[in-house]
């Protein structure tokens, strides 16, 4: 009897409850759709996401929400590892990260841009860039310890909140899926978080979270010049110490979407 290959494994490593749903949970829905496993994890719990509840509170609010959010992608969820604006690139962060990869075991990390609004998204990506290049480095210890493990990894970044820099600069995706067949999927992933509403309108000036979203994607869409309604951008880490300069899965495996 012919053994079955191993189903490939897809890493969504981002810094709040709702970072996934805004900016990668279409190209996750489109994985998921043609078999990958899915990994989710939010790297803070949310516990600053609110005027009117305490710390405590809100975190478990959030951790409901993610976990609602998560299981419509049939995704295996990670629990967050600190608190908001306590995501610092340091060796007991890393160390907690690099064992989420280990378990995952991902040959693609989808994380935030390397550049982006706030200091949490961009000390995520430098996490998750580091323990995935740290997944086949044995002598590096994990916390909790987890067996380093070989094969090829790709790391994309996803595009920065509002598509712009810090500095209001436009950010053009190297490549962009069509995102239109999952759209109602992604809204429902996002409307799960639903303690982000009034947050978001008071402190980031958003009408509507849901509608923030959608203009997001359409901006997108744009952008990478795609006849579709809505998109999400991508750009592919540089090769050098996760795989060969060939080795691309994300675009592979979702070509039908790619423009």
């Amino acid at each position: 009897m012919q053994s079955q290959l191993p189903q490939p494994s897809v890493l969504a490593l981002f810094a709040h409850p709702d970072d996934i749903e805004f900016v990668a949970a279409g190209t996750l829905l489109l994985l998921k759709d043609l078999g990958w496993q899915i990994h989710y994890c939010n790297i803070a719990n949310g516990c600053g996401g609110s005027a009117t509840t305490n710390r405590l509170e809100t975190a478990a609010v959030r951790l409901k929400e993610s976990q609602l959010a998560a299981k419509i992608l049939e995704a295996s969820f990670y629990p967050p590892i600190c608190d908001d604006l306590d995501v610092f690139y340091n060796s007991e962060n890393l160390a907690k990260v690099a064992a989420i990869v280990r378990l995952a075991k991902p040959s693609i990390v989808l994380t935030h841009a390397p550049v982006d609004y706030m200091e949490d998204h961009t000390e995520t990506c430098r996490l998750a860039v580091t323990a995935a290049f740290s997944k086949g480095i044995p002598n590096f210890i994990s916390d909790p310890p987890c067996s380093s493990f070989d094969g090829e990894v790709a790391v994309y970044h996803a595009q920065p909140h509002g598509n712009r820099t810090p500095m209001g600069e436009l950010v053009y995706p190297q490549f962009a899926f069509n995102i239109d067949s999952v759209m109602n999927r992604k809204l429902a992933m996002l409307e799960c978080h639903r303690s982000q509403q009034a947050w978001l309108q008071s402190t980031q000036k958003m009408n509507s979270y849901l509608q923030a979203m959608i203009e997001l994607g359409q901006q997108a869409s744009r952008l990478a010049g795609m006849d579709c309604n809505y998109a999400e951008g991508w750009r592919k880490h540089w090769h050098l110490g996760f795989s060969g300069p060939e080795f691309s899965p994300l675009e592979t495996a979702l070509k039908a979407h790619l423009k």
